[in-house]
């Protein structure tokens, strides 16, 4: 079972809770840091090396928790185009496509391990989707996708992977790709999920942001940190609140306090 509420309050944490993260301030060095951020590909490529397509559950609650996917047509047939930003291995890409036959999708992700196994995915077809290799901190997206085309930018759970400094880089990226008026539809970790609260001592890079055990790294969002990054790079926000979750697991008697920050962000 699960529980849910969205607003604007972060989470409260537990005297213990927050005990052991102010505890918690020993940061990685830097010179792992830095190895971290170069081989920052290589990690997520051996991510999905060990994982193949099994890791993450198919995305099919997208279309329930973004309404917008529907919203942003002005009649019922109308095309739309869309760009997963960060796609994986395709686990909301498919769902979408299978849900909605009047979709066009550009993806592209930073594993080129992960780009390979949706050009491999027996749904994959190039009449309706365009994957591609792309670090979106560097790597033009215009070299794939017409200036003002899409009409649906997607960027879920991508955002936290990526280092805090360069993230204004990916939302500089997208702007030039999406039409005026369109939508960029974001979710990721907030501040105090479960996640952050599990890292054990030297996991720490940085205020909210973690290293795994694996090298990839995690950034948690507070509300306010991600309306300056989106309003610094020109996007008007139209909804950005936490959504937190009590999901109960009946077989260990735990309750566990997931927090998310779901957010939409318009270009004007």
């Amino acid at each position: 079972g699960a529980f849910q509420e969205k607003g604007h309050s972060a989470r409260v944490l537990s005297p213990e809770e927050a005990e052991k993260l102010a505890k918690d301030q020993v940061l990685v060095s830097e010179f792992k840091q830095l190895k971290l951020e170069k081989e920052a590909q290589k990690n997520w490529d051996l991510f999905y090396k060990r994982n193949s397509t099994n890791f993450f559950k198919d995305r099919h609650w997208t279309t329930r928790e973004f309404q917008e996917l529907k919203a942003c047509r002005e009649f019922a047939d109308q095309k739309l185009t869309i760009l997963e930003a960060g796609c994986g291995v395709g686990n909301c890409l498919f769902p979408l496509l299978e849900e909605d036959l009047n979709i066009f999708a550009y993806a592209c992700d930073f594993s080129p391990r992960a780009v390979e196994y949706v050009k491999k995915n027996a749904l994959y077809s190039t009449e309706r989707c365009k994957v591609f290799q792309c670090d979106l901190t560097k790597d033009d997206l215009l070299d794939n996708i017409p200036a003002n085309s899409v009409d649906v930018v997607t960027l879920i759970f991508v955002l936290s992977a990526i280092h805090p400094d360069k993230m204004h880089l990916v939302l500089r990226n997208i702007y030039k790709v999406l039409k005026p008026g369109k939508c960029v539809l974001f979710r990721d970790y907030g501040l105090y999920d479960h996640a952050m609260l599990r890292f054990k001592s030297g996991s720490k890079l940085g205020e909210n942001f973690y290293v795994r055990q694996d090298g990839t790294r995690s950034y948690f969002f507070t509300e306010e940190f991600l309306s300056q990054l989106f309003k610094a790079e020109g996007y008007e926000q139209v909804v950005n609140e936490y959504v937190q979750r009590e999901t109960v697991n009946r077989k260990e008697d735990l309750c566990v306090p997931r927090v998310f920050l779901q957010s939409k962000f318009q270009k004007p």
